[in-house]
C-alpha cells in the first residue's frame, strides 16, 4: 500500500494501481527532446508489473505498532528509512516474488526489476533501521538478486548501458507515481538524471500545484497537459485501533477514483 493521511483517516492505493500508473507514465513519455529508453517494450514491463509481487500482501493488510496503515508514505518517498515499519523479513519475500514473477515472462524486465529493489535496499535504504536478527537475510537477499542479474544478463545478452537506462527510468515513473498516491506536498526531483535526444541529462523537477496536480520540468512527455487515474479506498483513523477493525473497514471501503494531473512549464 501507498498511505496517504486525510481529515477523514488514510487514503490507500494498493501497489498493483500504484505500478500500473507508473506504467501510465511510461506509455506517456517522449516528445522531441526527450526519447524513451530502449528496448521499450521490456522495460516499460519492467515499469508497469515492477511492484505484482504486492497483490496478495495487499489483499490482507495491516497495521504498523503505532496503529497506522502498514504502508509507504510521504516520509519514504526517495528514501526508505524506516526499516522499523516494515516487516523486513516478509518484505525481502514479496520482492524476491516480485522480480521472479516478472522475469517469469520477460527476463529482461526481471533485470531491471532487480536493480531497482537492490537499489531501494542499498543506496536509498539506512541499513542501521535493520534489526540484527534481519541482517544475514538482508544481505544474502542483496548478494543473491546482484548475483543473478549478472547470470541473467550474460545469458540473454543484455547491455549494461541499456540496463542502467531502463533501471533509472524505472525509479523515475515509480518515485513520480509514489509522489502522486501519497500527495507529496514539496518540490523535488525525480530519481536521476535522464537524457535528452542530444545525450544531454537533465534533472526532472517535480512542483505540486495542489494535492492532485504537478508541475514537470523539463517536461518529458508527449502532450503539454496529461492526466491519469488511480483507485484508492479511503478508511477512517478511528477503524485503525485495532487490526481485525482496519481489515474490515479496508474490506468494505468501496473504490474510489483518484484524478492526477500533470502540466508543463507555462
Amino acid at each position: 500500500m501507498i498511505r496517504s493521511q486525510t481529515d477523514f483517516g488514510w487514503m490507500l492505493v494498493n501497489h498493483r494501481d500504484h505500478a500500473h500508473l507508473a506504467g501510465e507514465f511510461a506509455s506517456a513519455w517522449g516528445n522531441a527532446a526527450f526519447a524513451v529508453p530502449e528496448p521499450f517494450a521490456h522495460v516499460h514491463y519492467a515499469v508497469a508489473h515492477h511492484d505484482d509481487g504486492w497483490i496478495a500482501r495487499d489483499a490482507t493488510p495491516s497495521l504498523t505498532k503505532d496503529g497506522k496503515p502498514e504502508a509507504f508514505s510521504r516520509a519514504l518517498v526517495g528514501s526508505y528509512s524506516a526499516f522499523e515499519e516494515i516487516d523486513l523479513p516478509n518484505y525481502l519475500r514479496v520482492r524476491g516474488e516480485a522480480t521472479a514473477g516478472v522475469a517469469a515472462v520477460d527476463a529482461y524486465a526481471g533485470i531491471v526489476v532487480s536493480m531497482h529493489t537492490v537499489n531501494l535496499l542499498t543506496e536509498q535504504a539506512d541499513p542501521t533501521t535493520i534489526r540484527p536478527e534481519h541482517r544475514t537475510a538482508y544481505d544474502a537477499f542483496i548478494a543473491g538478486q546482484r548475483s543473478w542479474q549478472s547470470e541473467t544478463a550474460e545469458r540473454i545478452g543484455a547491455r549494461s548501458d541499456d540496463l542502467q537506462r531502463g533501471f533509472e527510468f524505472l525509479q523515475c515513473c515509480d518515485n513520480l507515481s509514489l509522489i502522486a498516491c501519497s500527495g507529496y506536498d514539496a518540490t523535488r526531483d525525480l530519481r536521476h538524471t535522464h537524457p535528452d535526444r542530444e545525450g544531454q541529462r537533465h534533472a526532472l523537477q517535480c512542483r505540486p500545484l495542489s494535492s492532485s496536480s504537478w508541475q514537470i520540468a523539463p517536461w518529458p512527455f508527449r502532450e503539454t497537459r496529461v492526466e491519469f487515474s488511480v483507485p484508492y479506498r479511503e478508511v477512517p483513523a478511528a477503524a485503525c485501533g485495532a487490526f481485525e477493525r482496519y481489515r474490515q473497514a479496508f474490506l468494505a471501503a468501496p473504490t474510489l477514483i483518484r484524478t492526477i494531473v500533470l502540466t508543463a512549464a507555462s
